[in-house]
């Protein structure tokens, strides 16, 4: 799933002055976006394991690459070939 944020979003209001990051947070909720458009809508999600290497900038396209299947899934989220975040989401509390 590709997706971008654009510049005016309101998740990047103070996030940061100067010079504005997409927050993780909305990261992970592509993510799970990309799952349930996969695998039509869960119950509660947990994310026992990610990982944010690199920035993502407003109004860039970036895309999630989610592989498995309940309960369990790997994603990585990639700006062409580099990676942005990569972790694990699982049903159920994560832990």
């Amino acid at each position: 799933m590709r997706f971008s944020v654009p510049h005016d979003h309101p998740c990047l209001d103070g996030h940061f002055p100067g010079r504005p990051l997409v927050p993780g947070v909305v990261l992970l909720e592509r993510v799970l976006e990309a799952v349930e458009t996969a695998h039509g809508p869960r119950g509660a999600l947990g994310v026992p394991q990610v990982k944010f290497v690199q920035p993502l900038l407003p109004d860039e396209e970036a895309e999630v690459v989610v592989e498995g299947q309940a309960p369990r899934w790997r994603f990585q989220v990639l700006r062409g070939t580099t990676l942005l975040a990569s972790g694990v989401l699982e049903e159920g509390d994560g832990g």
